[in-house]
C-alpha cells in the first residue's frame, strides 16, 4: 500500500445546530486521485476550508506528511507541500502569465513584495516561474494576459502556481468548472498525468471525470463520509444510488 500523505481524523465543524463536518475521516495516498463526490450542500467546501487552513475544526485533527498540522495557517500549509487549485479562480486577469506566476508564489509563501525590488525582477523567481509553466505546458503563453487564455488554461496557470512551492500533494476544488466537453477531456488527461508529481484530491461535479480519474472515491452526503471505495465499489453501492444518484434501495 502506498504512503498516506495527509489524512483528517473525525473532522466536525458546527455551524450552530447546523452539523457541517460530521466526524470526517479520509486518507490520501502517494501517487494517486482521491475524488471527493457529493450534493449541493453536503459539506464539500466547508471539509476543504478545513484541510486548507481556512476554517478551524471544532475537533479532530488533519496529518500532512506526519505532521499534525491542524493548527497551521494556510501559508505554513503551502510551505509544507500542499497545494491547491480553487473553485473560483483567484488570477489577476490584466497581469500577464509570468507575473501570476511570480506573484501567486511570493503570495503563497506569505511574503511581503519589496518596494524598492520589484520581486518580479528576481531572477530566481523568474526562472522557478517559467519551469514551472513548462511542466504544465504554458511556457509560450508567458508574456499573454490571463485573460485571452482559455479556461482551461487558467486552471493550468493555477496548478503552475502550486508548483512553485513544489507540492507533495494538491487539493483541487472543482477544476472542471466552466469546462466545456473538449476542455474537460484535456484537463482530465493533465491532471491523469500530474498524479506522477503529487497526489490529489480532487472534488469535483463532473462525474465522467471523477470516475476515469480516480483510484479511489469518498462519498460526503450531509457533512458524513457514507462510502469509501473504488469506482467500481462506489457505482454498485445501494447508499450512493440512494442517496448521491438518486435511484431506490
Amino acid at each position: 500500500m502506498n504512503k498516506t500523505i495527509l489524512k483528517t481524523y473525525n473532522l466536525t465543524k458546527n455551524f450552530g445546530a447546523l452539523r457541517a463536518s460530521d466526524k470526517i475521516s479520509i486518507d490520501l495516498r502517494v501517487g494517486e486521485i482521491h475524488g471527493l463526490i457529493g450534493p449541493n450542500g453536503a459539506g464539500k467546501t466547508t471539509l476543504i476550508a478545513q484541510i486548507m487552513g481556512g476554517l478551524k475544526p471544532d475537533s479532530g485533527l488533519i496529518e500532512f506528511d506526519g505532521t499534525d498540522i491542524t493548527s497551521f495557517t494556510t501559508e505554513s500549509r503551502a510551505q509544507a507541500g500542499l497545494g491547491r487549485t480553487f473553485q473560483i479562480s483567484q488570477l489577476a486577469m490584466d497581469q500577464t502569465v509570468l507575473q501570476n506566476v511570480v506573484l501567486g508564489t511570493v503570495g503563497e509563501r506569505g511574503g511581503v513584495w519589496n518596494f524598492w525590488r520589484p520581486v518580479l525582477a528576481i531572477q530566481e523567481l523568474r526562472e522557478r516561474a517559467m519551469e514551472s509553466l513548462s511542466d504544465v505546458g504554458l511556457a509560450d503563453k508567458a508574456a499573454t494576459p490571463v485573460s485571452e487564455l482559455s479556461h482551461g488554461g487558467r486552471r493550468q496557470l493555477e496548478v503552475a502556481i502550486a508548483l512553485t512551492l513544489n507540492p507533495k500533494a494538491f487539493v483541487m476544488d472543482e477544476p472542471m468548472a466552466g469546462l466545456g466537453s473538449d476542455g474537460s477531456k484535456k484537463m482530465t488527461i493533465f491532471l491523469d498525468n500530474l498524479r506522477t508529481r503529487a497526489p490529489i484530491l480532487l472534488v469535483e461535479h463532473d462525474m465522467e471525470a471523477v470516475f476515469a480519474l480516480s483510484d479511489r472515491i469518498s462519498v460526503l452526503v450531509s457533512g458524513m463520509v457514507i462510502a469509501t471505495g473504488s469506482v467500481d465499489q462506489i457505482r454498485n453501492d445501494a447508499r450512493v444510488r440512494k442517496a448521491y444518484l438518486g435511484e431506490g434501495s
